[in-house]
């Protein structure tokens, strides 16, 4: 319609048309300011949760535990290079045992399952974003690592990080550490809409950020050649359950029992990385899917792998990248692989069912 004819309409109105036309301009006013207000009103109220929820957790008093050193030097072999990068969950922060933290818990796990020694490097700070990752890669290269656990994600979301930024920064760190022979594993981003001092209607904001930056990350590492492990909830059952005891003292970070859990649910991914996989593969036509579709589907169950496939010699098909989705068989079984205590072995020196436990000796410091 051009501007004439739409002049020529207005004359034609009759008295009645123009009073009702004024009605309904004033209801719309009325309307767009009540949403307005709404989202004002919102918007204060989550500034004033997220003041409470700084106010409730704690700033970082001292650093967490270090592990690093040589893990299994009773084995021989040559010795394998891990390189712990991420955040305050990778570092171990709200444990008081260099043993409890993950990159201790990952190590000793390879050490005694691939019977070999393992040098632990960690890498991973208190308290930074994804923005962070490129200095701790650059540290971690000097290592020349075999393979690389990351975990990152949760800061961004509290943050308010870009998502675009943080998957970039990401993504960069992956194909840095491929290019020099690393494999990579990565725990997206946790549900932060799990932790207690956040209450909603920021809870439900967080763990819709949560979600969404997990399926950038899952589509983004894989894309580079590495693997991930979805993290989502998986504590949140637990964590509601015994808050006392799987949470640390801050009420924000896990506790020893947390971390294992943790190490627990993404070290059949590190040993498959590292080429030591015992379990039975799914089916192609079960666990295959288009890499968006394996990002979204392992966002909504915590646990899965997704790793980079191929279908008939091709990486891609007409949707994009091919993933492999799997699901380690033990996941949510009351058997663990890691014990904070000893644990009862059999000949050979391995305990039982597989699990792996932590002696004194399986811990060298260099």
């Amino acid at each position: 319609m051009d501007w004439t004819s739409a002049t020529a309409r207005i004359r034609d109105l009759s008295d009645e048309d123009r009073h009702r036309i004024k009605a309904a301009g004033r209801v719309a006013g009325q309307v767009t300011g009540t949403v307005a207000g709404l989202a004002a009103l919102s918007a204060g109220l989550l500034m004033r949760q997220a003041a409470e929820a700084r106010r409730v957790i704690p700033m970082a008093e001292a650093p967490p535990p270090r592990g690093d050193g040589l893990y299994g030097a009773k084995f021989a072999g040559r010795t394998l290079t891990l390189v712990i990068l991420g955040d305050s969950s990778a570092a171990g922060y709200g444990v008081h045992r260099p043993r409890e933290t993950p990159g201790a818990l990952f190590a000793t796990g390879i050490s005694r399952r691939l019977r070999r020694p393992v040098r632990l490097h960690r890498l991973a700070v208190v308290g930074v974003v994804s923005a962070g990752l490129p200095y701790q890669v650059d540290a971690a290269l000097e290592y020349s690592p075999d393979i690389a656990v990351i975990l990152i994600g949760g800061n961004d979301v509290t943050h308010a990080s870009a998502r675009n930024s943080a998957v970039g920064h990401l993504a960069d760190t992956v194909r840095r550490l491929r290019a020099a022979g690393c494999r990579v594993v990565v725990g997206t981003c946790p549900d932060i809409g799990a932790i207690k001092p956040i209450k909603p209607p920021l809870r439900w904001l967080a763990r819709r950020w949560s979600r969404q930056l997990a399926a950038a990350q899952t589509v983004a590492v894989v894309e580079a050649g590495g693997r991930t492990v979805s993290l989502g909830n998986l504590l949140g059952p637990m964590f509601e359950a015994d808050p006392v005891r799987m949470f640390s003292s801050d009420r924000f970070h896990p506790s020893a029992e947390g971390y294992a859990r943790v190490a627990a649910v993404m070290m059949p991914t590190v040993l498959a990385a590292l080429g030591e996989d015992d379990r039975t593969a799914a089916p192609v036509t079960e666990g295959l899917r288009t890499l968006p579709e394996a990002a979204d589907e392992a966002v909504r169950a915590p646990g899965t792998e997704v790793s980079p496939t191929r279908v008939d010699g091709r990486d891609r098909g007409p949707a994009g990248r091919w993933a492999q989705l799997r699901r380690h068989p033990w996941f949510g079984e009351p058997r663990h692989w890691f014990h904070t205590k000893p644990a009862t072995t059999i000949p050979g020196g391995l305990p039982p069912d597989g699990a792996v436990g932590y002696t004194p000796e399986d811990h060298q410091v260099g």
